[in-house]
């Protein structure tokens, strides 16, 4: 290594050192606290399955608030990308969009729970509504960088025969980001069921609300049912994402790689 890469090497480890000394992050205390985790872990182990039904039951609720604020975050995300595009807009285009993205950004989806609560009361469609909120956010900046990063030589191709802007988004931006998009979506639900377990915090529906609400009066054995059903969910999520991004993402990859090397 470098005297150079030693120097930020030591500066990153002074920094950390300073950092954790301003949080008061202590390792003995972290050593010290492990006992009562293992009396957490036993009584957890105590699982009450007469509660496995209601977990199901609201385990099912909290995919549908999610599959519904992905779909419609997504629906809603997909026009703002267009317009925070570099490359498809002027700065006096994009630059207020991105600003309204980030500003949406700014706040998790917690926050906008507890908004949304204020507004329309307690209840899943507040969580519904927090949800679409941080998936504009994310998903619509994740996809203006996939559009960003489009070859221009297609794009050039197609203006230069006088198309409109609607026709080159059409037929060039949306089939050459499709497939940035398709894993945005598969990320964001994902992502969205486990985030739509914890908004029960705030009394935004969902599974999240019976695992707050155990833990918060120490019965750790019935929560423990409820964090098993939101365990078993997500690992199912995850097989099924992987087989559509085999099926579809890698596949359409390939073809694009196949397609190029012909030409």
């Amino acid at each position: 290594m470098t005297p150079k890469n030693n120097i930020i090497i030591g500066i990153i480890i002074a920094l950390l050192v300073v950092a954790s000394y301003n949080v008061d992050a202590n390792p003995v205390d972290f050593v010290q606290g492990l006992p009562n985790l293992g009396i957490i872990a036993e009584e957890m182990l105590e699982v009450e399955s007469k509660y496995i039904p209601t977990a199901l039951w609201t385990m099912f609720e909290t995919i549908q608030m999610a599959f519904i604020g992905t779909i419609v975050g997504v629906a809603i995300a997909l026009p703002l990308s267009m317009f925070a595009a570099r490359n498809l807009n002027s700065k006096y285009v994009y630059a207020p969009i991105r600003a309204l993205l980030a500003a949406i950004r700014t706040f998790p989806s917690i926050l906008w729970a507890i908004l949304f609560v204020i507004m329309v009361g307690l209840g899943p469609f507040a969580g519904v509504l927090a949800i679409i909120m941080y998936t504009i956010g994310f998903v619509a900046k994740l996809q203006y960088e996939a559009i960003e990063t489009i070859d221009s030589d297609p794009m050039d191709a197609v203006s230069s025969i006088g198309v409109s802007k609607w026709q080159l988004i059409r037929y060039v931006v949306i089939p050459e980001s499709a497939s940035h998009l398709l894993s945005q979506m598969l990320y964001m639900f994902d992502y969205n069921v486990r985030q739509t377990s914890i908004l029960g915090l705030v009394g935004a529906g969902g599974i999240g609300f019976y695992i707050i609400n155990y833990i918060k009066f120490f019965e750790y054995g019935k929560a423990a049912v409820f964090m098993l059903v939101v365990l078993a969910a997500v690992l199912v999520i995850d097989w099924v994402s992987v087989k559509i991004r085999d099926k579809y993402i890698i596949k359409s990859q390939h073809g694009m790689e196949v397609t190029a090397k012909s030409n």
